[in-house]
């Protein structure tokens, strides 16, 4: 991963919030306040991922997201949840994606070109940075120390571990984006735990009475955010 400024963690996470897609974060609103409690992360049970690769999951969004001062880790908000969740649903399965080949490297601009689906793309990345990890440290990724699985998420960002079957970045980047996305997309989806990201970045939710803020400039919102559900935060 690149480094970066511990003061400019709230430029990136309000970078970030931009990437995710309206339908994901949603634009209708239920006023009514429900009693929608998240689940625990320690008590869910994967419904895609087994417990190797569950255990990949949280360590690798443990270190994308950590916990400071500014705001909770990426497990504080449920995002392995949201991830799994995903790899059962149309993203994960590429239920909308063209996936016939020809199958050829090219610029990014070209789109995705792999026969794997996101889900796939999982299951292969997660065995190969395993298998790596057991050759090199005698220990699978999860088991490492923060620094060595920092180092590991940066070769395979930058694309230096090369895997028979699989793309050390696209694994990565599909791994990036999804931790992003469950950090902000609105906690139907799994994620975003209490709103608390939300709350971070001083973002209303599914509120339908922010009409009246949308042009006051460098104005903290004094009224915390609702979800689709219509919990507020």
């Amino acid at each position: 991963m690149d480094s970066r400024p511990d003061d400019s963690r709230r430029r990136f996470m309000k970078g970030a919030m931009w990437v995710i897609s309206a339908s994901t974060l949603g634009t209708g609103v239920m006023m009514a306040p429900t009693a929608n409690a998240a689940p625990s992360l320690t008590e869910y049970k994967p419904v895609f991922f087994t417990p190797d690769e569950w255990a990949f999951v949280l360590a690798a969004c443990e270190r994308l997201i950590p916990a400071d001062e500014t705001g909770p880790s990426a497990l504080d908000a449920n995002v392995p949840i949201f991830i799994d969740r995903q790899m059962l649903g149309d993203f994960g399965q590429a239920s909308d994606w063209y996936m016939k080949g020809p199958f050829m490297e090219g610029p990014a601009e070209l789109g995705f070109q792999s026969p794997l689906t996101p889900a796939q793309t999982y299951q292969k990345g997660i065995a190969a940075t395993n298998t790596y990890c057991r050759q090199t440290f005698s220990k699978s990724f999860a088991e490492l120390s923060p620094e060595q699985q920092d180092q590991l998420l940066t070769q395979l960002q930058h694309n230096e571990l090369k895997f028979d079957g699989v793309s050390a970045k696209q694994f990565f980047d599909f791994l990036l984006q999804n931790t992003k996305e469950g950090y902000f997309a609105d906690p139907i989806h799994g994620g975003n735990k209490n709103m608390e990201p939300w709350k971070m970045i001083g973002f209303p939710g599914a509120r339908a009475s922010y009409l009246e803020w949308a042009e006051l400039h460098n104005v903290k919102y004094p009224m915390g955010p609702v979800s689709l559900n219509g919990d507020r935060g």
